[in-house]
């Protein structure tokens, strides 16, 4: 039987292909939608008005590859910093769109502070947030007018803890009056959906480009999140962001993100994802955007960073060494990626393997572009060392770790080498 007569299928199915939004600063160009790659973002948790603590921390997600970053902008000292922010950005030359998360009092600040409005890349906008009774249409058209004078992308965020309840009560009028009403959660969705489309429409008619429109309807169940972005993306070809908002912290808000979001991804649906974890007290926010890239990677989606392959550890591998050493040769790649991927072309597509035992360490350290199998409880002292399926060499001693860190150096400059250097 050949690959193509296999009556198993794998990989994710394919990308469902919607308008291109594109995010500039500068020559920095990031395209959302389209046939353009699954887009990380991040968001800062500083006070946005500490102008350096912000473009600290917007340095620290761009480097660990966040490829957007938001920023708070909730009050006029906060609009007045933007431009700073954006100046000592460049001054440590990160060129990172950053996107401007406005509630409330967006189409004030936008208005009373123009540097900021320019500034920014994008702007997230969300309709329930905007203005209540006559003031938010007039509100929401001063946002969007705002990005069409200086020709930016807007994301219209819909969230359901802050859904419009004009919009909401509109919908839940007419289920009273069908045949058979929808239960009380289909009256949710069906409100979400329409809030981002509707908002979206409106967006066209004040005069943004639909080319310029980004969607998102944020929930914080995984089943919820599902069943929304399925029918939205039925009902519309706006780029979508997804995202389980509240998360939660830790393995849970991982987990729950992953399996919200994987899900949407194996169909098709999504081009820009963030992670919403709640950080642990003094937590490095750069987690996310970890967790963000390993989800994509791991579903083959995108690749980011050499892989590392590590066994889970038994009874045979009473040692930690392969655990200490797997940790530091993960940490190692990531680390060095920031250069690496500007002097090493494909480097992100290695994959490095560190085993415990006899059992399975030879044969995942051959299917690996380099692998090494620790030997487990018992096992001679002896590291055999994998490069491209062969047997390289046999490692001994204190220096295993040492020693193997510098042979997957060697590695990467021999096999990853720029043809331009």
């Amino acid at each position: 039987m050949s690959c193509v007569d296999s009556p198993i299928a794998s990989g994710p199915q394919l990308r469902k292909i919607r308008r291109a939004v594109s995010v500039r600063y500068n020559a920095r160009e990031v395209v959302m939608g389209g046939a353009a790659p699954i887009v990380v973002q991040s968001m800062t948790n500083t006070d946005t008005a500490d102008a350096i603590a912000t473009a600290i921390q917007v340095k620290e997600l761009a480097r660990a590859g966040s490829e957007v970053v938001r920023i708070t902008v909730n009050n006029p000292e906060a609009a007045a910093a933007v431009p700073y922010i954006r100046e000592q950005l460049d001054k440590m030359d990160v060129d990172v769109p950053l996107v401007g998360d406005f509630h409330y009092n967006g189409h004030k600040l936008l208005n009373d502070f123009p540097d900021c409005a320019r500034a920014l890349s994008k702007y997230r906008v969300n309709p329930g947030n905007v203005g209540q009774g006559a003031k938010r249409d007039t509100q929401f058209a001063q946002m969007i007018e705002a990005a069409c004078r200086y020709d930016k992308s807007v994301r219209i965020g819909v969230n359901w803890g802050s859904l419009d309840q004009a919009l909401l009560a509109r919908i839940m009028d007419e289920n009273a009056n069908r045949a058979f009403p929808w239960s009380a959660q289909a009256v949710m969705y069906e409100a979400l959906v329409t809030s981002a489309i509707e908002n979206a429409q409106r967006a066209e008619e004040i005069g943004l480009a639909g080319d310029r429109i980004i969607l998102s309807c944020k929930v914080s169940g995984v089943q919820d999140l599902i069943a929304v972005y399925r029918e939205l993306a039925k009902r519309c070809d706006y780029p979508l962001h997804l995202g389980l908002t509240e998360a939660g912290m830790g393995s849970k808000g991982i987990v729950a993100s992953t399996a919200a979001l994987s899900v949407l991804l194996q169909e098709g649906i999504g081009d820009t994802i963030r992670i919403s974890l709640t950080p642990e007290p003094g937590g490095d926010r750069t987690k996310e955007v970890i967790v963000a890239q390993e989800i994509l990677q791991t579903m083959g989606l995108r690749k980011f960073a050499p892989m590392v392959i590590a066994c889970p550890g038994c009874g045979r591998t009473t040692s930690t060494v392969f655990q200490e050493l797997a940790d530091r040769i993960q940490t190692y790649l990531r680390d060095q990626m920031p250069v690496w991927k500007k002097q090493y072309p494909g480097v992100e597509n290695m994959n490095v393997a560190v085993m415990g035992c006899i059992v399975n360490g030879p044969g995942e350290s051959k299917h690996a572009n380099i692998g090494i199998s620790l030997p487990g409880t018992g096992e001679s002292p002896a590291a055999p060392v994998f490069i491209d399926g062969q047997k390289s060499v046999t490692l001994r001693g204190e220096r295993i770790a040492e020693e193997f860190q510098t042979i997957v150096l060697d590695y990467v400059r021999t096999r990853y080498a720029s043809v331009e250097a």
